[in-house]
């Protein structure tokens, strides 16, 4: 049987923050489990793609549709060897679920391996598991990060303790290596 990761995520989840490390995991051998709060098993996730064109923030673009595994009510984080927990706007709003900050607190009691990439640290802040790390999340989340205790660095990729952080996708193969370290799973070629 594989080893499980749970992807918390919602809609309006940044599409390559999704699919590319829903399917990099897959690629290794994990069963990743996308999971979301208000949504059961077969329901739909909308996607969205952010852009830059000249303007001091982003635009929003639709992207995939994708189905939910299991609902985040439904989820027993024992199953769970990891969480992955993706930026865009989903993090913005699935904080305000009891399940989903339950979720991310288990994983950081049982000092599993957690990877949260560009707004994912949202969620990270809500649940109050920041105090005493190091980490990094797109700049417009440094605030967020500093004031749930957090030490935020401008950097890439940020590895501390069981969590890894990224700014964004362009980010994704530090990252997920980082991840993947922490899974303590070995990758050569």
């Amino acid at each position: 049987m594989a080893k499980r990761i749970l992807l918390l995520t919602g809609d309006c989840a940044e599409d390559y923050e999704v699919k590319v490390p829903q399917q990099a995991l897959m690629m290794l051998g994990y069963q990743v489990d996308i999971a979301a709060p208000n949504k059961k098993a077969g329901d739909t996730l909308q996607l969205v793609v952010h852009d830059f064109v000249n303007l001091d923030t982003y635009i929003e673009l639709t992207g995939h549709r994708i189905p939910v595994d299991i609902a985040a009510s439904d989820v027993n984080p024992d199953d769970y060897i990891g969480l992955v927990i993706p930026g865009g706007r989903a993090p913005e709003y699935i904080r305000m679920y009891d399940e989903t900050i339950k979720l991310v607190q288990a994983f950081f009691a049982e000092n599993k391996p957690v990877a949260a990439v560009c707004h994912g640290t949202q969620l990270l802040a809500a649940a109050d598991v920041l105090t005493g790390h190091t980490v990094t999340s797109y700049p417009a989340c440094s605030a967020e990060c500093r004031l749930a205790g957090a030490k935020w660095e401008n950097q890439p990729v940020v590895t501390c303790g069981n969590l890894v952080t990224a700014q964004a996708w362009p980010n994704h193969p530090a990252w997920l290596k980082a991840f993947v370290d922490l899974l303590g799973a070995k990758i050569s070629i």
